[in-house]
């Protein structure tokens, strides 16, 4: 398998499966006497991780990470206060899996044979034979998604010593639309989404605030606990704060479950895709990310250029349609409808629209980056569906028993913002080398 590494000056590989011992980010090219703490790193992956509300699996899998290496042991000379600062070598990630016990081992084991429609569970089949991991669909399950989200979180870190800012929210589910609204606002809305998700999370607040594991930590200290931990998933979930809706609303100003910037719009969300759950079938959506602050001329053609890297993102499971800006819309607009003009204000260029999603030519423009991603519904659905036996090529049909999303748009935004977040940096890498490059020719 050759293809689990991206990026040129900011990359990452990533590894591990659904049901293996977990899944790995390394990541190379974050600047030393950075901090990450597996705390904040945390903060991210909780947005992902299933089991978290009624559109989400029931996998209980808490997604607590491990920073393995790329850290200071120690204070490299006496009282140099650089113990756990990043040094320069790649940053490694370790994301175990504590919830794969054999009652769900035994579901895939009782159904491998019949790949479900939508799936990569045949194609997978046939590229890696009968050693394929077919457990809770190994690499190709939307849980290997946890690595993008720990190595994008560390990039947003490098993002914003830059005054970059990328954030994420659900566009669309079930086929409600959220109203199109200000990027400060949706920026404003996403922060206090995040921190009421941090604040209710019940494993945030055990292991971490709480402290019952610390950077201070060694390795073998905190596999202790996590031991300790996978025994006691179910009792560290009870003590998750149950604040209802109308609290929630109050103290945070957002909706309960939908990260949509518009309550309303995200109750509607939230209905539409409950309704559709009932009938035991699955539902889709639309992510939408957005990145501001990002200087002029970010990109790099042809083979690289910005929109075309961030159309990677259909590598992502169950994306299956990537736009920029207006997007496919445009095909129904003309020029003059399309186009962006400009003009100065004060010595700065304003622009009058920007149905090019801050892309032109596959360089930044300064403007917002608009970037939306088309989530396919759960191909793993409660209705009976044809599909044949993978070994004896009979005709067989389908109904799932294992754990499954009611839809993944949900889980997918925080990944879409932590890979664009990977695909901004890997570029300003290479941008501001090239300007200091250019400056020292023309000197």
């Amino acid at each position: 398998m050759i293809g689990c590494h991206i990026g040129r000056f900011f990359q990452v590989t990533v590894a591990g499966g659904s049901y293996q011992e977990g899944l790995t980010a390394i990541v190379q090219g974050l600047p030393p006497g950075m901090v990450f703490t597996e705390q904040e790193i945390y903060g991210d992956l909780l947005l992902r991780k299933p089991g978290a509300d009624e559109l989400s699996s029931p996998r209980k899998e808490p997604d607590l990470p491990v920073i393995y290496t790329g850290v200071n042991a120690a204070d490299t000379i006496e009282n140099a206060g650089n113990r756990n600062h990043t040094n320069g070598t790649p940053l490694t990630i370790l994301i175990p899996n504590l919830d794969r016990h054999f009652i769900h081992i035994k579901q895939y084991q009782d159904t491998n044979r019949t790949p479900r429609p939508g799936h990569a569970s045949y194609a997978s089949f046939m590229k890696y034979g009968p050693d394929d991991d077919a457990i809770g669909a190994g690499i190709f399950s939307g849980r290997y998604t946890s690595t993008i989200v720990a190595a994008g979180y560390t990039a947003k870190q490098v993002l914003k010593r830059f005054g970059i800012r990328v954030f994420s929210f659900i566009k669309e589910a079930a086929g409600v639309s959220c109203p199109q609204m200000d990027s400060d606002a949706v920026f404003d809305y996403t922060e206090r989404y995040k921190r009421m998700r941090h604040d209710t999370d019940p494993f945030y607040q055990e292991i971490y605030v709480k402290k019952r594991i610390t950077p201070e930590m060694r390795f073998l200290e905190k596999m202790k606990i996590f031991a300790q931990i996978e025994q006691e998933i179910d009792q560290i979930r009870a003590k998750a704060p149950h604040l209802s809706p109308a609290e929630i609303a109050e103290r945070y100003g957002v909706h309960p479950v939908v990260n949509c910037p518009d309550i309303k719009t995200a109750e509607a969300m939230l209905e539409a895709c409950n309704k559709i759950t009932r009938t035991g079938d699955s539902s889709g959506g639309v992510v939408e990310v957005r990145v501001t602050g990002v200087p002029v001329g970010l990109g790099e053609p042809v083979f690289y250029k910005l929109d075309a890297e961030l159309g990677r993102m259909l590598g992502i499971g169950a994306v299956k349609g990537v736009e920029v800006g207006a997007g496919f819309a445009v095909k129904n607009m003309t020029g003059s409808q399309s186009n962006d003009p400009m003009r100065s204000v004060n010595g700065k260029v304003v622009f009058d629209s920007n149905n090019a999603g801050g892309i032109t030519g596959g360089l930044s423009t300064g403007q917002d980056i608009v970037v939306r991603l088309a989530v396919k519904p759960t191909p793993t659905i409660d209705k009976q569906q044809h599909t044949i036996d993978k070994y004896t090529l009979e005709n067989k049909t389908l109904a799932a028993i294992t754990r499954r999303d009611p839809t993944i748009v949900g889980r997918i935004w925080p990944v879409a913002e932590n890979y664009t977040a990977m695909v901004i940096l890997d570029h300003l890498m290479a941008h501001l080398g090239y300007q200091q490059v250019k400056e020292r020719a023309y000197s």
